[in-house]
């Protein structure tokens, strides 16, 4: 019998360093959500580190007082730039008894003025003095809770630097969106079908016998004034004016000069044609063949100048609109960016991690359904305290960027801050005359209402919280493609608005010729799409995918490689420093795929490396 081959055991793996292993191993890979939050590591080193903590807090504290102010600027350029001509929109009464009409000015107008509180309050005097009815009202109202939430999503478009930020940031900012747009597709049918809103609101008011109160709480403006009326002070009233059909009012300007006034009223003596048209109950007379008669004129005298910076510039209120837009726009985007990295940094200690858990946590098993309510109630608390829907999201935006809030958090927060507003509107309602007293409580009744019954249709059941899921789908579709969060903004805030209002000023007939088709053809391909992912075998062949089809039609990579090609001519073109940068952006993607590799196995390498150990020597 041939002596067996002598067989050489495998290195120990202590001295190669490699582990061996004689079985089968299965190695999986780990598919990451992009909709997970990021994990927040204590750093360690406390005393440095508090001292640290205690600087970035008053550095964060002073951005987000910019931040805010900025906001103010902003809201007071786009008054400015299109205060007039929304006042001119609003004085069409014609197109404003069309509630489709009605519904798009709403939007217009509120985007035009950034502004819920400015556009409600214009509704508010036209129904007051007679030029607008309560039931075409209410779907102005509606429009101007879709353009309030223009501002936080602008407030997200700044940062798309980083892809998985923008797209948790953008999801969070259009949660706003899709709730509102859901809410008007059910609610405002069923208005004008059954004017539910205004029976409602009608009944309320007929039911209490509501007296006038105190001016809402302006806690905000307390804190901002000081700075934002060193920079400009504007005369809202003259928007209102033109609105209400004043013909002076046009050729005043929206920059206020005069900050001090005194109305005084005088009695004066007047001609007038005829004794029939003297003052009742007043001294009447003729005099050198004229007949006199006494009226009391009020007169305003000027005291004192304001002293914000454009009051002695002489320039239109175009410029100096367009000088402010640039100068918020670029403040709002330092204070956005610097705001996002003090988080970053700051929000690395067990702190943060508490805060995190604190905010995303639910409560225990019976009482999780709570949690959602309860943010409700502080996204309602915090607008009423500072007074405003479009700072508290635009403030939540970054943070659901960085990861801190959840989106499932951001959307209760998002509902409790429309309820807010609306309690805002319902307090400074309160303050109105008496002659307006019940016109002006029952819109504010109305935008309460909308809200709470949108809040009933889109949260209460899991299932029906169809705005997280349009959200997300479109954060994933604008994180691949950053350049349609742009499109996305001036489809939704201005071309689609436009469009509808052009069509309603051409006529019903013209509005439903053109509407209903596209209506139907838009939801054809909603069916075809939910019927393409979950039952296919029920379409033709030819539907069951979108390849019969252009590729433009149905893709956006022809469209992103045209963007793409036409920002890369503007980078080389345009700007000389950009290729270094681009360099730079392609070493840090590198670095991060290199790092992402970390996280999986790879069986190719590791097989290999089981072969050498593994292996024996005749």
């Amino acid at each position: 019998m041939p002596p067996l081959p002598e067989t050489h055991p495998a290195t120990p793996p202590a001295e190669l360093g490699t582990r061996v292993s004689f079985l089968p191993q299965t190695h999986t890979v780990r598919e990451v959500d992009p909709w997970d939050l990021p994990e927040l590591r204590d750093t360690g080193g406390k005393v440095l580190r508090v001292l640290k903590s205690i600087v970035k807090f008053i550095l964060l504290l002073g951005l987000l007082f910019v931040f805010v102010c900025s906001l103010d600027i902003l809201s007071s350029a786009f008054q400015l730039v299109g205060g007039k001509v929304a006042g001119d929109i609003f004085q069409d009464n014609a197109v404003l008894s069309n509630p489709v009409a009605g519904l798009v000015i709403g939007v217009l107008v509120t985007v035009l003025v950034q502004s819920s509180s400015t556009s409600s309050s214009i509704v508010v005097s036209m129904v007051s003095s007679g030029l607008l009815e309560v039931k075409s009202a209410v779907p102005i109202i509606m429009g101007a809770n879709i353009g309030t939430s223009v501002t936080n999503t602008i407030v997200a478009v700044m940062q798309a630097g980083d892809r998985n930020e923008f797209r948790r940031a953008f999801a969070g900012a259009t949660v706003h969106d899709f709730f509102n747009w859901l809410s008007v597709l059910v609610l405002l049918p069923l208005e004008v079908a059954s004017g539910f809103l205004y029976r409602l609101t009608k009944l309320v008011i007929d039911s209490f016998n509501i007296q006038t109160g105190a001016d809402a709480p302006d806690l905000l403006k307390v804190i901002t004034e000081p700075l934002t009326k060193n920079i400009i002070e504007l005369d809202t009233s003259v928007i209102r004016d033109i609105a209400t059909g004043d013909p002076a009012a046009r050729n005043k300007s929206l920059i206020k000069i005069w900050c001090k006034t005194q109305k005084v009223t005088n009695l004066v003596n007047i001609t007038v044609p005829g004794f029939a048209n003297c003052t009742p109950d007043v001294l009447c007379w003729e005099e050198d063949g004229q007949i006199w008669t006494q009226e009391n004129q009020t007169e305003t005298i000027n005291l004192n100048k304001c002293t914000h910076m454009f009051v002695y510039a002489d320039l239109p209120d175009l410029a100096v609109g367009l000088i402010l837009l640039a100068l918020s726009l670029l403040a709002l985007c330092t204070c956005l960016i610097l705001i996002v990295k003090l988080l970053n940094s700051m929000l690395k200690g067990q702190v943060a991690v508490v805060i995190k858990k604190v905010l995303n946590t639910d409560f225990p098993f019976p009482f999780a359904w709570v949690t959602g309510y309860l943010a409700m109630l502080v996204g309602a608390g915090m607008t009423f305290i500072v007074q405003s829907s479009s700072v508290f999201t635009s403030a939540i935006t970054p943070l659901v960027g960085i990861g801190v809030i959840s989106l499932e958090r951001a959307y209760p927060l998002t509902l409790g801050s429309n309820i807010g507003t609306t309690t805002t509107a319902l307090l400074a309602a309160l303050a109105s005359p008496g002659e307006t007293l019940a016109n002006s409580l029952q819109i504010s009744l109305c935008h309460f209402f909308f809200n709470i019954s949108g809040i009933l249709l889109w949260y209460p059941i899991p299932f029906t919280r169809i705005p997280i899921r349009l959200a997300k789908a479109l954060g994933n579709r604008t994180a691949k493609y950053r350049w349609f969060a742009a499109l996305y903004l001036i489809l939704c805030f201005l071309l689609f608005p436009l469009s509808v209002l052009g069509l309603s000023i051409a006529g019903w007939q013209v509005l439903v010729g053109v509407g209903v088709p596209v209506l139907v053809f838009a939801i054809f391909v909603i069916i075809v799409n939910i019927m393409q992912k979950r039952c296919p075998r029920f379409l033709p062949s030819f539907l069951r995918s979108w390849d019969f089809l252009p590729k433009p039609l149905h893709s956006f990579k022809p469209w992103d490689k045209v963007v793409t090609a036409g920002m890369t001519f503007c980078r080389t073109r345009c700007c000389c420093c950009c290729k270094e940068k681009e360099k730079d952006e392609e070493k840090d993607e590198i670095k991060t795929k290199d790092k992402s590799l970390e996280m999986y196995d790879n069986p190719a390498l590791t097989i290999e490396d089981e072969a050498k150990v593994t292996a024996t020597h005749l």
